[in-house]
């Protein structure tokens, strides 16, 4: 089992800026691929930003140009930086690991863009 647990998630106003962070525990071992995905009240969840254990990351369209990702393999940790953020990156940001073809995931951080 991998454990995941989101943090800083919150309330911004629009063009401002937010960093979520996610520690990943358990067996953590051969753990492929990190990511952020998200979700709002009746849609299926979406991808935002991948990254591989070697540093090759993936962006969702609607946030290239601002969002950034990051994974520490010494501290199990992956990263996103969300900048310029709009109304309509309201959402719940969901971690996820890949490991042996098994997604996991976290319990998942609000962020609130808002003015």
């Amino acid at each position: 089992q991998v454990h995941l647990v989101e943090s800083g998630g919150g309330s911004v106003q629009p063009g401002g800026s937010l960093r979520l962070s996610c520690a990943a525990s358990g067996n953590i071992f051969r753990i492929s691929v990190m990511g952020w995905y998200r979700q709002t009240p009746g849609q299926e969840r979406e991808l935002v930003a991948t990254v591989t254990s070697v540093g090759n990351t993936h962006y969702a369209d609607f946030v290239k140009g601002r969002f950034s990702i990051s994974r520490d393999n010494a501290k199990n940790t992956v990263d996103l930086q969300m900048r310029s953020l709009k109304p309509e990156d309201t959402a719940v940001y969901f971690c996820n690991a890949r490991r042996n073809s098994r997604d996991y995931w976290g319990k998942g951080t609000l962020v609130t863009v808002s003015s």
